[in-house]
This record gives structure tokens, sequence and C-alpha cells, in this order.
């Protein structure tokens, strides 16, 4: 496994070095030992799948513009009218329960950054879609394939991100129709860890698909999943021809999709908690039907994107109550249902990482640990309600994921844990800074953030006065500087840049 350059020794530098060397030693992935929160009982979960049903059965979704998706939900026993399809109650449920896996593993092209989705597991991954890209030296700007290769390195480097993610942002210097294959190289290439698939069309899905091939061996991808692909339902109650494609093309090579309605409350569905509930189980409910029968068995994960809105202005926002309750439900009922669970990140509306930044991400990640999310998408960048992905606000996210490693893991009750001899041996008003047990334990006791300043007011001046943003500044900036690669094997690159070189000339740029 790449090992991160070391730190200059001495004061926070070599502390950093420390802390990361130890993090990228441990599992590439969280196992919680907490116990997932619950906001509703059987009651109201029941009461949810209820409903969902009953808009399966009398609303129906819409497939469009794929007549294959049409004739296989009629002859799974669905009634079909024109692209509406109608589903008889728990038909769904039973098509994804019977052959859709709880839990799997994503392979990565090295072993130790294989990734278990499902179960206790937490995955984070990084910010996905923006098309702008801010840092504090050049501001907000359009995002562009350098752009893309530095967050791909950034993700890599990090202890605390298990995934390299997507489109962590989108590469405009790159024509629309090929820049799919230079966003998956650079996955593949600069990083070693799992990464997602091209879902813009279906062809760009099946171009992943060969690129994987090629990486891994055509017979690796028949009984392994080395790509996990994000689908979005067309909410309300629409899935349409470009996602069922990309849907299609990753379950017939039997790769993971996460079926995601994405969805603006009071725009998207109805403004209640309970209302985008039973609306976003019963779209993913069909999306993961759509899988099941292209390919029994294929990987899915329930996802669920929701977000309450500004009735004043329209736009998205983030850090609010209500989605939080969302997530709770979602992540419940699709426990229930027995498969994997995607949602929730690091999310803000602000324009910047300032305090509304903090505050509104803690108040999305920490529901999304607590109610036991499998893959967070997200999980560090996001800025300006997903339009941007901000350097700095990478590096702050990332550190907020590595406390959230800590949290839950849960309370420590082995014999260190207790430190009950420590507490028999300490006479009673002696402070415990000299004791055997403080000083085995000093290094990590508490966790250390990269971010924070603790120092005193007068070291804080001498160090430049710098707050949180400009720290993470200099963060984002040498972990660039000291990257170094994971080896890939020469015959291998070779043939992933012939495929995109022979893929690119065979057809004209396009912006489409």
């Amino acid at each position: 496994m790449h090992e991160i350059a070391p730190r200059r020794s001495g004061g926070r530098a070599a502390r950093q070095a420390l802390r990361l060397a130890s993090h990228a030693e441990h599992i590439p992935f969280l196992t919680r030992k907490l116990a997932p929160f619950e906001v509703l009982g059987e009651e109201g979960l029941s009461l949810i799948e209820h409903n969902a049903d009953t808009i399966l059965q009398e609303v129906g979704l819409e497939f469009r513009g794929d007549p294959e998706a049409l004739q296989m939900f009629r002859e799974a026993g669905a009634t079909v009218t024109g692209e509406r399809v109608r589903f008889p109650r728990g038909m769904c449920r039973s098509i994804v329960q019977a052959s859709a896996p709880r839990q799997f593993t994503q392979d990565a092209r090295n072993p130790e950054r294989n990734v278990e989705i499902g179960g206790m597991h937490t995955v984070f991954a990084p910010n996905y879609g923006s098309p702008f890209v801010r840092d504090l030296d050049n501001g907000r700007r359009y995002g562009t394939i350098e752009d893309f290769r530095n967050l791909v390195k950034l993700t890599y480097v990090s202890p605390h991100l298990h995934h390299s993610g997507g489109t962590v942002c989108e590469p405009v210097d790159v024509p629309v129709n090929k820049r799919h294959l230079d966003m998956v190289y650079a996955h593949m290439k600069y990083s070693d860890k799992p990464f997602m698939g091209s879902v813009t069309a279906p062809q760009r899905a099946r171009d992943t698909v060969e690129m994987a091939r090629l990486l891994f061996g055509t017979a690796y991808l028949e009984d392994h999943t080395v790509i996990l692909s994000l689908i979005n339902a067309n909410s309300p109650l629409v899935w349409d021809s470009i996602m069922l494609g990309a849907a299609r093309a990753y379950a017939e090579a039997n790769q993971a999709t996460l079926l995601t309605p994405f969805i603006l409350a009071g725009a998207m569905a109805p403004v209640t908690a309970a209302g985008v509930c039973a609306q976003t189980l019963a779209e993913a409910l069909g999306g993961m039907t759509f899988v099941q029968l292209v390919r029994p068995g294929a990987p899915v994960v329930m996802g669920s994107f929701a977000s309450s809105m500004s009735m004043q202005s329209g736009a998205p926002t983030f850090g609010t109550p209500e989605p939080a309750l969302v997530l709770y439900v979602m992540a419940s009922l699709a426990r229930r249902l027995g498969v994997p669970f995607r949602s929730g990140g690091s999310l803000c509306g602000s324009k910047i990482a300032d305090a509304q930044a903090a505050y509104e991400s803690a108040a999305t990640l920490q529901p999304t640990v607590l109610a036991g999310v499998n893959f967070v998408l997200h999980a560090a960048g996001w800025l300006e309600g997903g339009l941007s992905v901000g350097y700095e606000k990478f590096i702050m996210d990332a550190d907020q994921c590595g406390m959230m490693a800590i949290f839950a893991n849960g309370v420590d009750l082995s014999e260190n844990g207790q430190a009950l001899d420590a507490i028999l041996t300490n006479e009673p008003g002696t402070h415990y800074l000299g004791t055997a047990h403080t000083l085995a334990n000093f290094e990590s006791a508490f966790y250390r953030s990269e971010i924070a300043d603790n120092n005193s007011y007068e070291q804080w001046q001498e160090d430049g006065s710098l707050d949180a943003a400009q720290r993470a500044n200099a963060i984002w900036k040498k972990q660039l500087a000291e990257y170094e690669g994971p080896p890939l094997d020469v015959a291998l690159d070779e043939a992933l840049l012939d495929f995109i070189a022979r893929t690119k000339a065979s057809m004209p740029d396009s912006e489409v």
C-alpha cells in the first residue's frame, strides 16, 4: 500500500504525519459499533411502506424511452399503459428481496482498498457532479481536468475517504461526449481506491465497463463488483431513458448501481417528511426492480437525496431538520427491505468554507453516521448546494470524516478502555498526566484535527493568525506537492490509453 510522504519532524507537522500514517494502515471503511438511531417505530415504518405501495399501484411510475423495460415489467406482472407502469401491491418488494444482495464487496485494484457496502459498514466518498470549483487563490471558476485529477489525488491520500468517487467535478475543458474517458482513467491511474462509473449516456456506461475489463480482466467482472454508479430518478415518479440505459449497462455486467431519487421537497415531492419518504421509496423500488429484472442478483443500493427548499427563493437548503428526519426514516426502510443504503454527506448551501458551511455540513454528516448510511456520497468538498466543490472545504470535510470514524467506533470497554487500574492506583487529588495509563495512551487517546488550532492566542498570532480555511489551503497544496501515485502495470496503462485514444477518434467532439 502506498505510504504518504513523511512530513518534517517536530511540532504540528510531525503530529500530522504520525496521524496520517496510522490511519492509512487501518481498515479502509468504517464498521460501526453504534446501533442505528431510529425516529419511527414499526407502525410508522409500515405506514410509509403501505403508502409507497399505494403510489406504485394507483399512480405508478413512468419509464420513458425504453420499450424493452416496459415489456419486462409487463411480463413480470405489472400493468403497462403507454409508458406508465403500475405495480400490484408488494410486487416490487418481492422482486428486490428475492435476488438483491444485502451486502457486497466493491473491489479496488489494490485489494487492501476494497470496501464493504451494506450491513454495519459506512463508506465515505467525495463530492460528485459540481461544474464549478473554488479555492482561496483563484476563487470560483469552471472545473477542469486538472482540477478533477487534483481532487482524485487528494481523495487518494486522505486516510478518511475510502472511495475515489465519480464525477468529483465536471471537467468542462474536455468535450462532454469524451470527458467520461478521462475521468474514469484518472480514477484508475491516480488512485487505487474503488471508483464510480459514467452514467451520462448508456454508451458511456459501456465504455466504463470496457475500461474496467481491461484493468481487472473480463472474467473477473462476472463475479466481482468493481464499479459503482449513480442512477438518479427524474422525480416526481419518472425514470428516463438515459438513466435506464446506464443502469442496464451496469446490471448486465453484474456491476452495482445506486438507485437514487433526487428530491427537492416542495417542488419534486410534497413538503412533508412522510410524503417525501413514501415517494422516495416508491421511486427507488421501481428502479431496483428494473435492475433485478435485467439481471437478478446485480448489486443495488437504495438511495435517498432529499433537501428542503427556501419558500422565498426556491433554492435548496441544507443542514435543516426535515431532510435529517427523511434520512433516518429512509435508512430504516432500506434495512427492512434488505438492501444497502446511500444518503447524506457534508452538504451545505454556503458559497465558501465559512461558519454556515461548517454547521450545515455537520448537521448533515452526524445524522448520516447515526442513521447507519452505508455509502456516503458528497462526504467532502460540497459547496453552494452542489454547484461548487471547494479545495479548502474538501480538506475540512475529510477531517470531520476522520472524527466520525472515531465516533462510530463507540465506547471502548476493553480493560484498557475501562482504565480501572489507573483509577485504583491514583491517589485522590492527584492528576493523571504522568500515570502509566496516560503515557501509554496519550498519542491515540483523542482525535487530533489537522484543521483546528488549539494553541494559545499568542502562538496562533505567531503562526500567522490563520483561520481554518487558510490552514486547509496550505494542507491541500502540500498534499498535492508530495503526492506519489500508486503503481499501475505499464501494459495495463498502455491498454487503457489505447482504448481511450481509439474511442475518442471514433467520434467528433460534442457538447451533449
